[in-house]
Parts: C-alpha cells; structure tokens; sequence
C-alpha cells in the first residue's frame, strides 16, 4: 500500500484508535498519526507503548494540518468533540468516527463542522472485550466489515479515499444509509449484547447458584456470554441510549419469538422446537461461509476474534 492521508489525527485512543494506528502503519497508509486522549493516564500509556508517531495534549493539538480526523470517542462524546476542535479543522479534511451507532452521531457532528470540511461516519464492525490502548493491534480489521455512512451530498472523492484507508486496514468496506445501519446493528449488535448482560445478571441474581458455580461450570454459551458482557460500559451506555427506537423494536420482537418458544416448551410442542432450531442453525453455516467466522471450537476466545 502508499500513502492515504498525510497525517492522520486519532481522537480517543482506546482499542480501535489503537488498532487503527498499527494496522495503519502496517500499511504505510499514513506518513504521521497525531492522537490525543482525556485521561493523562491514557496518554502515558500511548507514550510509553509508542501508539502514534506524536501524543498530544488536547484535542485541538491533534487535528492540527490534519488530513483525516477519526473521533474514537464515546457516541454520547462525538458532539462536544466536534465543536471544540471544529475551528482548528484543516480545508478540506475529512473527518469520520468509529461509532456503532449512526444517525445520532450525524445530528450530533454534522451542526459543528464549517464548510470545505468532508464528513463521512463510519463504523468497523471488529472488537474483542478489551479496551484502552494497549488492546489495539495491527490485525482486528482483516477481513471485518467496516460501514460508510456518507451523508446526502457527501463529496464522492472523500468517501472513495476513506473507503480506501479502510481497505488498507484490512477491511471490507459498504456503505448503508444512517437508519439503515442502526436497525442493520441492533439485530446483529446491540440486542445480542443487551441480552447477553442480562443472562449473566440473570446468573448473578440466581441465589441457588453459586459464584463458583457459575465460573467453574461455563458451559460455550455462558462463556460467550461473559465474553460479550466484559465489554466498555461507557461504550455500551451510550449505544442504547443513542439506538433507543431501533433497539426497542428489535427487543419487542425479541420478547415476541421468546413468548413463542416458552409456549412450545410448556406444550411439549417439539417439532416447532426442532424447525425453529434448524432454521436458525442456517444463519450460523451463513456466516461461517461468508469468513466471518470458523467453525473450530473456540474455548475462550483468542486476542483476535470479533
């Protein structure tokens, strides 16, 4: 690969910006990558790891004379982010975001930013349950999803040269409209992890089973679970309350199918039992076929599954 962007500005630097960066520089996509981070802790820890070629202490410091600007803050951070670097953003940069949740960050973004300035939000669907800068690397986008969500009238050769950066990184690249993605993500996101905390909540309520109990006797499901539920709370506060309209209708029909399967399992009704579990048994072989995931056991999960 050549280079994309002269200088990249990471805002947040937690796993994805992390990864960002060293897969960027795996690729040679950027010939500098400027980050800043809230916490000074965080940007010690960038520091002494080497995560980008200059930390900087705020915000404003980092988008200076940069090409592409990547908010990898919370949702509910993109709007105050936007408006206290806005002044300082370079003609004809680009700025996007990494948040799984799309019209809320457009209405929250877009008022801020002066003309000349190209945005164009995105979303890479890769993650582990680790987060802060030292869970970044270079391989988390490799053949992942990630999704442009170009407003009306975003300028096409902009969107084409992020598409690019996100190809450089690895990604597969498509683009949705903004409440296309969000309904797309909280069947495919947000709802599976809403459920997930509530299992595990469910098994920490649960007096007749132990804590010990619980983590000594996991079986896949409950590890997957546990695995799902260690994500960033912040960053799982802020989807819900940003994708409320879309998450609700999922968790509504969510209820509807749960209401049908406690019906079939009260009845004895097994062969409606036995159809349900083999039509749902297709999506799995459907996403195992389309590389997004393999077929091996996977007890625990390594550093780089989704």
């Amino acid at each position: 690969m050549s280079v994309i962007y002269n200088k990249v500005a990471l805002i947040g630097l937690g796993l994805i910006a992390s990864s960002i960066f060293w897969s960027s520089k795996r690729g040679g996509l950027a010939t500098e990558v400027s980050g800043y981070a809230r916490s000074q802790a965080t940007r010690d820890t960038a520091r002494r790891i080497g995560l980008c070629d200059t930390v900087c202490d705020s915000a404003i410091e980092a988008v200076k004379d940069a090409d592409l600007v990547m908010l990898c803050v919370p949702v509910g951070a993109m709007g105050q982010v936007a408006q206290e670097i806005s002044p300082y953003l370079k003609p004809g940069c680009t700025v996007s975001d990494v948040g799984s949740v799309k019209a809320a960050v457009v209405d929250a973004v877009a008022p801020h930013l002066p003309g000349g300035v190209h945005f164009v939000p995105g979303h890479p669907l890769a993650g582990t349950e680790h987060s802060g800068p030292e869970s970044g690397f270079a391989t988390l986008f490799d053949n992942r999803w990630c999704l442009l969500v170009p407003p009306a009238g975003a300028d096409p050769e902009a969107v084409a040269k992020l598409r690019r950066y996100w190809e450089g990184l690895g990604s597969n690249v498509d683009e949705m409209d903004p409440e296309h993605h969000d309904l797309v993500l909280a069947v495919t996101s947000h709802t599976p992890h809403l459920i997930a905390y509530t299992m595990v909540g469910v098994a920490d309520d649960l007096g007749r089973v132990t804590d010990s109990e619980v983590i000594k006797y996991s079986a896949a499901g409950f590890r997957d679970f546990t695995r799902i539920a260690a994500s960033d709370p912040t960053m799982w506060r802020d989807v819900f309350l940003n994708n409320k309209q879309a998450t609700l209708e999922i968790l509504g029909r969510f209820t509807e199918e749960l209401f049908a399967l406690q019906r079939a399992i009260r009845v004895g009704d097994g062969e409606e039992l036995f159809d349900y579990f083999t039509r749902t048994r297709a999506i799995r072989r459907g996403i195992i076929e389309a590389g997004q995931d393999t077929a091996a056991p996977d007890f625990g999960r390594t550093k780089t599954g989704q």
